[in-house]
């Protein structure tokens, strides 16, 4: 076993073979005889049980291009894929974190990192970091521990795209965003993963019902019922066509992306007058808290709208005081009791 400093670290490191593997860490000591102790008590460990490393630990920025490696061939969903590859991105603009191995990575480290934008956008980055950690411990076995991984609390979105700012940006909208608006808000779909890739022959006329093709459903798919004016939209849409993309882009074969309709959002939005925090997702939340106030079936609303998870669906539960209202207006008035009488004051007596 060595004992021995890094050139520009103040800290000692320890250098153990066990079963043959090499073991080099920080002993996060700048006293060479806690360092000394740390790193037996680490020794002893390693031969009382825990499996040898199968390679030296690697630095984050090198695991990072290991993970993106695993990540173009393993087998995930493809929104999946890029929200680590985003991931990955944020995490690559930490020059100070990168150059770090692994098992240096310390908790305090990780709650330490400031992210742009959101809290959403922070654990995007965090999640990646995490499941990063979870490849090198349990599959690529280079590190023994990982830290503990705080998420940021996110804001749940309750703005709504309701009938009022519906009208205020179909003013204004162009094509297709205007279409698009109405559908989200009538169909309750999401935008880029299950409105712009909609094929006519998922378009069930004879039974008012779009068939979304959904992984997350058992069938593989989930119908949703379609109102008279989302199917008045489609029928025009399609013409006579009865193959190829509801919305298909002007690059042959291609459906339209985010890009241009959310150039088009913004526009609107502008123009609208109405607050930066109104996105376009909002149809979709406004559609799932309309749905539940008026049915009271959350399972329905799970079903139509693609939830597995009750905590998700919840968040388009936002019952607002008409039901409260309802309740109260329904009591009867009263009389008698002098209620709604007020008494007079001393002075109003005696004038």
């Amino acid at each position: 076993m060595e004992i021995y400093k890094r050139p520009g670290s103040p800290y000692y490191y320890y250098d153990v073979r066990v079963r043959g593997r090499r073991r080099r860490k920080s002993t996060k000591e700048t006293n060479w005889q806690r360092a000394h102790d740390l790193a037996w008590i680490a020794l002893a460990n390693s031969r009382q049980g825990k499996k040898p490393l199968s390679e030296k630990v690697p630095t984050l920025r090198a695991a990072a291009t290991r993970f993106e490696t695993w990540l173009e061939t393993a087998r995930i969903e493809p929104n999946s894929r890029r929200y680590y590859e985003n991931g990955l991105r944020l995490l690559r603009a930490k020059e100070d974190l990168l150059d770090m191995f692994l098992d240096e990575i310390s908790t305090d480290q990780i709650d330490a990192l400031a992210f742009p934008k959101s809290a959403s956008n922070a654990n995007n980055a965090l999640r990646t970091l995490r499941r990063i950690f979870q490849k090198a411990k349990k599959d690529w076995k280079v590190i023994y521990e990982t830290p503990t991984i705080n998420l940021l609390e996110e804001r749940e979105r309750t703005m709504l795209l309701d009938e009022a700012a519906e009208e205020q940006m179909l003013a204004v909208a162009q094509q297709p965003l205007a279409d698009i608006i109405v559908l989200m808000r009538d169909l309750g779909v999401r935008n880029s993963k299950e409105l712009y890739p909609l094929q006519i022959e998922h378009i069930d006329w004879r039974k008012h019902l779009v068939r979304i093709q959904d992984s997350k459903t058992k069938a593989g798919e989930r119908r949703v019922p379609m109102s008279p004016r989302a199917e008045e939209i489609l029928r025009k849409r399609c013409g006579d066509r009865k193959t190829d993309w509801v919305f298909p882009s002007s690059r042959k074969g291609k459906h339209i992306t985010s890009g241009l309709v959310s150039k088009q959002w913004l526009r609107a939005r502008k123009a609208a007058g109405l607050p930066k925090d109104l996105v376009l997702y909002c149809a979709r939340h406004d559609y799932g808290t309309t749905m539940v106030e008026e049915t009271g079936n959350l399972k329905a609303v799970m079903e139509v709208m693609g939830h597995v998870d009750v905590k998700t669906a919840m968040k388009y539960h936002h019952p607002g005081l008409r039901v409260i209202s309802d309740v109260v207006r329904a009591r009867k008035p009263v009389s008698g009791h002098n209620l709604g009488t007020v008494p007079q004051t001393s002075t109003q007596a005696s004038a």
